[in-house]
């Protein structure tokens, strides 16, 4: 078994995959949905998207976007993604919605991580760098009719981008942002 071998309380070895109770100590061990935060950049009518330089999807056209790190709010994750993916500072308008995926583990190819994924519209600002080579080999500013075909995570992301596209059809990209931190 990989991931959970030990209890994280006690160190006593685990019989089985969460979700599991220690039976040494009695401590819950779950495998819950991890966090991301992704952003639908716009600027002029176009939308930025990049093309991935690593696994998964190595190749392929991507939303901005990541992992939360711990205490992040998955907006501030959308802020930072982008400048970290893309090169651009960005400004969160709105508030898409929420969609879960399932994310490959390379330690457990058996058992991918489930995420859940939570999506905001933004306006470009500033390029203000290069984008981090290691993660994006490209970037491209795409008509909302005209995104190209390979896109990664297909399971969740063909789908934000038809909402992101009805959004933009219905003039939906600022809302509330009841959650701003």
């Amino acid at each position: 078994m990989t991931g959970f071998p030990y209890c994280s309380a006690c160190g006593a070895k685990l019989q089985g995959r969460p979700p599991i109770t220690c039976r040494a100590c009695g401590t819950a061990h779950w495998v819950n949905a991890k966090p991301c935060g992704g952003v639908l950049v716009m600027r002029d009518g176009q939308l930025l998207l990049l093309r991935r330089a690593i696994e998964p999807w190595l190749g392929r056209w991507d939303i901005p976007g990541g992992f939360c790190e711990p205490d992040e709010h998955p907006m501030q994750t959308a802020i930072r993604e982008a400048r970290e993916e893309c090169g651009f500072e960005v400004e969160i308008t709105g508030f898409l919605g929420l969609w879960l995926d399932r994310y490959p583990d390379p330690a457990d190819p058996g058992r991918p991580k489930v995420t859940l994924n939570a999506y905001y519209h933004a306006r470009a600002g500033n390029q203000v760098g290069a984008p981090d080579p290691h993660e994006t080999s490209e970037v491209g500013w795409f008509e909302p009719d005209a995104l190209p075909p390979e896109i990664a995570f297909p399971h969740h992301a063909e789908a934000v981008l038809v909402a992101w596209r009805d959004a933009v059809k219905h003039g939906r990209t600022v809302n509330p942002l009841p959650d701003r931190p």
